[in-house]
C-alpha cells in the first residue's frame, strides 16, 4: 500500500514524505483520529516509503519490497493490535498469534473499525486490549537488527487500548530508541494514552475527510454512481469506513436506529405512565444483553443523534447528514425536544454510560439508569 491508495489526507501526506526526503523521520509519533479518515492506511502507506526509501523508485528491489508492504509480510515491518481470548487462542493471546487474521483484516478494508476487528476475531462481546505481554513481543523485535539492513518500523493500532502496564514496559522503548526503529502509535483517543508516552512522540491529528474525497473513493474504487456517491458522502460525515458501510448497507446502524426510536419514543411516554417505566425496563434488558463493545457502539451513535438533532433544532443544515430509515420517525419533529437546556445533561449521562460499559459496569443497571435519566432530560422545556 502506498499514498496512492490513501484518500485525501494530501497536506498530511507530504508532511510525511517531506520527512523522509529531508532524512529527519520522528522515531516516535502519534497518529490521532478516526479509524475511517485513514490513520492506519496512512501509517502503512508511511511505512512502505520509509523501508523502500533505500532502493531506487523502480528497481527490482523496489518492486520486491513494495510487494511485500502490499502483502503487509516485510520483515522489517511489525503490527500490534488489540487482541483477546477466543475459540482458537485461548490463554496469553498476542498479536503475532492472530496476524493472518490481521491480513486478512487489512485486505478487506484498512479503514475498518474496532469493532469489526473485534468481530472477525468473535471477540465482540468482550475488550480487546494491548497487555504486557505484548510489550516484551515489542522490545525483542526492535532490539533485533534489522532484516534488510534499513528501518525497523512497528504500527501500533488503537494505542488507547494499550493498558498501564504495557505502557509503562515500553516507555523506556519510546525515550531510547534503538537506531533506524519508527513507532506510530495510531489512535481515536488520544486522551486514553499515558501523558508521559504522549509527551515523547510528535503529534499528527488526522481531520474528517472531505465530502468530495469520500466521493471520489466510492466512484472510483466501488463503481458507484455520481449521484449516490455524493449522498454517501454526505452522510457519512468524513468517515470512509461509515460511507462503506452505508454502500453495502450492512452497518449496525439500522439496528441501532431502531434501539434508539423504540427508547425515545418510550422515554416520552414515561412521564407519570407506570406502564412505560416496565416498557424501558425492558429495552434495558435487551441492550444489556449485547457484548460490551455493540454497547458503547451504540451510545456513540446515540451521541450522534442527538447531536444532529440539536443541529436540526437550531437550522444548522450544512452540518446536517442524518436520515432515519423508519419513514415514521422524523427528525424534524424529534428536534425542538434537544436544545441548549438538555443536551449538555443528555451527552453527559451517555458518555457516563460508556465510561462505566468501559469498566465492566452492570450493564442492565447502567442502562436502566440511563433510560429513567433520558425521561427526565427528554420532557425539559427550553428557556429562552
Amino acid at each position: 500500500m502506498d499514498f496512492s491508495e490513501v484518500i485525501g489526507q494530501k497536506h498530511l501526506q507530504s508532511h510525511l514524505l517531506t520527512t523522509i526526503e529531508n532524512g529527519r523521520i520522528p522515531h516516535a509519533q502519534l497518529f490521532i483520529g478516526k479509524a475511517g479518515t485513514g490513520v492506519l492506511p496512512a501509517a502503512i502507506a508511511y511505512a512502505n516509503a520509509i523501508l523502500c526509501s533505500a532502493h531506487t523508485t523502480g528497481s527490482e528491489a523496489y518492486s520486491a519490497c513494495t510487494k511485500q508492504t502490499a502483502n503487509f509480510a516485510h520483515p522489517d515491518l511489525h503490527f500490534v493490535y488489540p487482541v483477546n481470548t477466543n475459540d482458537t487462542i485461548k490463554k496469553h493471546p498476542v498479536s503475532d498469534k492472530f496476524s493472518d487474521e490481521w491480513r486478512e483484516f487489512l485486505k478487506e478494508n484498512p479503514y475498518g473499525s474496532l469493532f469489526q476487528w473485534f468481530q472477525k476475531l468473535g471477540i465482540e462481546k468482550k475488550q480487546g486490549m494491548i497487555r504486557v505481554d505484548e510489550a516484551a513481543d515489542m522490545m525483542k523485535k526492535l532490539s533485533l537488527k534489522s532484516y534488510q539492513g534499513g528501518y525497523k518500523v512497528m504500527i501500533v493500532w488503537m494505542a488507547d487500548k494499550m493498558n498501564t502496564e504495557c505502557g509503562n514496559k515500553i516507555l523506556k522503548l519510546i525515550e531510547e530508541p534503538p537506531k533506524k526503529t519508527v513507532l506510530l502509535l495510531l489512535t481515536e483517543d488520544e486522551q486514553q494514552i499515558m501523558g508521559t508516552i504522549q509527551s515523547r512522540c510528535q503529534k499528527l491529528h488526522f481531520p474528517l475527510l472531505s465530502e468530495e474525497d469520500t466521493a471520489h473513493f466510492l466512484m472510483n474504487k466501488h463503481q458507484i454512481d455520481e449521484n449516490t456517491a455524493l449522498k454517501i458522502a454526505h452522510r457519512a460525515n468524513g468517515d470512509a469506513n461509515r460511507a462503506l458501510q452505508l454502500a453495502s448497507e450492512d452497518g449496525d446502524d439500522l439496528a441501532f436506529e431502531r434501539l434508539f426510536i423504540d427508547w425515545v419514543r418510550t422515554a416520552f411516554k414515561a412521564k407519570g405512565n407506570k406502564n412505560a417505566i416496565n416498557s424501558l425496563l425492558k429495552w434495558s434488558d435487551t441492550v444489556a444483553a449485547l457484548g460490551r463493545e455493540t454497547q458503547k457502539k451504540f451510545l456513540v451513535y446515540c451521541i450522534e443523534v442527538f447531536r444532529q438533532a440539536l443541529l436540526k433544532n437550531y437550522k444548522a443544515e450544512d452540518l446536517l447528514f442524518f436520515e432515519a430509515e423508519d419513514p415514521k420517525f422524523s427528525l424534524e419533529k424529534f428536534a425542538p425536544f434537544v436544545h441548549q437546556n438538555n443536551i449538555f445533561e443528555i451527552t453527559q449521562a451517555l458518555e457516563d454510560a460508556a465510561y462505566h460499559i468501559e469498566r465492566n459496569g452492570n450493564a442492565k443497571i447502567i442502562f436502566t439508569d440511563l433510560s429513567i435519566s433520558l425521561t427526565r432530560y427528554i420532557h425539559k422545556k427550553e428557556l429562552v
